[in-house]
């Protein structure tokens, strides 16, 4: 059966009982409670018939019933979605259908989401966090439950976590994300970077991306106190950071652009910060730079849903010189540079696919079998990234073969806007793309050719993506068009348009 991850946070409570696991604002939970309470939660899903295999669907931000429940879970064999409560209900629609969860957990704030869901999704049990509704709720469900440890299923290769990810077709996929796969990302986390018994981590990255979650695994492992907050605030951080004594947590760019914003943070008492670690896209030398002047030190990780989270850490002690790259494989991790299309590997120095080999590729997507053999060959993953690898073996991503659009290191892919915008009666053709941005790194453009004598307004295009899609993904910008270029096959020429929209042609 292998490694469960239900039973890793078993171990942990066994060996640090007393130690705190999961802090907010309004609990402070050793891991021996913490474990009491997953067991509860497994109870609870047994006394409602879910068995192993099937998936639990948690829409919540950051706080402790997310991640306990997902522990309950994974010790009963049962898989769960964490959902990005971002998204519209069409988007949570069209994932709740596809994964097919029979259970829903959502906190009380999106009682309206659910209750628009709720008659076009299979889940036939609602778990209310909090607030007061027409569905139990989850410490009172909790309380009528035993402590006593369930019977484990699953393990091993059995998925665990189910994290969607759009592609390029604009139809989410289910990244299936095992047992053994969080356990080697965990191991992969602990010892690369600077992840000590002990520590106490500040969860303010969203659960529902890799980058959020994967932490959370490799605190279990390590004997980490985990800190939640729910709603990143770029002024009240500085103050969790300082009473609750952070060593280090997980970012994007943007978020400590927003941090530096803060009045008197250089009178504040930062000595427990070891480091930040920052992902998402490229952090600026001038940003590590800005840091390091206030005494603290950013990692920078490159990562993937599909390889379970971090792929790289680039550290200060590599050397600033390498500050520009993405660093070096996570332990136990390994990539190649292959020629794109093939599995030839590229000498050093030359520019090609970047392809990802280890524990850490994930099992497939979520019943796709054609997309799962698009990615996973000869047990590696392709990850459509364009990429290159210097002597020393430090990492620099260079390009992408997918259009996907990086803004404020949200991944917006266009082919899901384009799907939306056409829809409009007055568009003809559409295609979206990145264009460069000073404060998000890029912003999706639409560009648009209209219908013979239609009149549409920018205005109402954006009106169109914020009713179907999350605010981040919307188009920024819109620009009217007689032609979108395209190749002798008919294949888009988006390069053509990202072009012309760097020089304002």
């Amino acid at each position: 059966m292998g490694i469960n991850i239900g039973k890793m946070f078993w171990n942990r409570a066994y060996l640090s009982p007393d130690m705190e696991a999961f802090v907010g604002a309004d609990y402070r939970f050793s891991f021996k409670q913490v474990n009491d309470r997953s067991n509860q939660f497994a109870s609870f899903l047994k006394q409602n018939q879910l068995k192993a295999g099937d998936r639990l669907a948690v829409l919540c931000k950051n706080n402790e019933h997310a991640t306990t429940a997902m522990f309950g879970a994974a010790k009963i064999g049962v898989i769960t979605l964490m959902l990005n409560w971002r998204l519209q209900p069409p988007e949570l629609i069209y994932i709740l259908n596809d994964c097919g969860a029979g259970l829903l957990l959502y906190d009380a704030e999106f009682e309206e989401a659910v209750k628009l869901c709720r008659n076009q999704i299979p889940a036939n049990l609602f778990l209310r966090v909090g607030g007061v509704g027409p569905d139990s709720e989850f410490q009172t469900s909790l309380a009528e439950q035993s402590v006593s440890e369930p019977d484990y299923m699953g393990g091993g290769d059995d998925p665990a976590v189910l994290m969607y990810t759009s592609g390029t077709t604009g139809k989410p996929k289910g990244v299936m994300l095992t047992h053994n796969n969080l356990f080697w990302a965990s191991i992969g986390l602990n010892h690369t970077i600077d992840w000590a018994y002990g520590y106490r981590f500040l969860s303010v990255a969203p659960l529902f991306h890799i980058g959020g979650l994967a932490p959370i695994f490799g605190n279990i492992h390590a004997g980490c106190t985990t800190v939640f907050m729910p709603n990143f605030d770029p002024i009240k951080i500085w103050d969790i950071l300082v009473a609750e004594k952070i060593n280090f947590m997980m970012t994007v760019p943007a978020m400590l652009q927003f941090m530096l914003l803060a009045p008197n943070i250089q009178q504040k008492d930062l000595s427990s910060v070891k480091h930040i670690v920052c992902g998402g896209s490229a952090v600026p030398q001038s940003l590590i730079m800005t840091y390091d002047k206030i005494g603290i030190k950013i990692d920078q990780v490159y990562g993937i849903t599909e390889y379970s989270g971090a792929v790289t850490f680039w550290i200060p002690d590599m050397g600033m010189e390498k500050s520009n790259s993405m660093g070096k494989t996570v332990y136990h991790g390994h990539i190649k540079i292959f020629r794109p299309d093939s599995d030839e590997e590229l000498p050093v120095g030359e520019v090609g696919e970047i392809c990802c080999f280890g524990p850490q590729v994930f099992k497939g997507y979520w019943n796709n079998p054609e997309a799962t053999a698009a990615a996973i060959r000869n047990g590696y993953y392709r990850s459509g990234d364009m990429g290159k690898v210097d002597a020393n073996g430090f990492l620099y991503v260079v390009d992408r073969l997918k259009d996907m659009i990086i803004s404020g290191s949200e991944n917006i892919y266009p082919a899901e806007l384009e799907q939306v915008i056409i829809n409009h009666p007055g568009v003809a053709e559409v295609a979206v793309v990145g264009k460069p941005d000073a404060k998000w790194g890029e912003i999706p453009v639409a560009l648009i050719v209209p219908k013979t004598n239609a009149e549409i307004k920018v205005e109402d295009i954006i009106a169109l993506c914020r009713k179907n899609l999350a605010a981040y993904k919307c188009v920024k910008e819109v620009q009217f068009i007689k032609t979108i270029p395209k190749s002798a096959v008919g294949k888009v020429l988006k390069k053509e348009l990202r072009a012309q929209l760097v020089s304002g042609g």
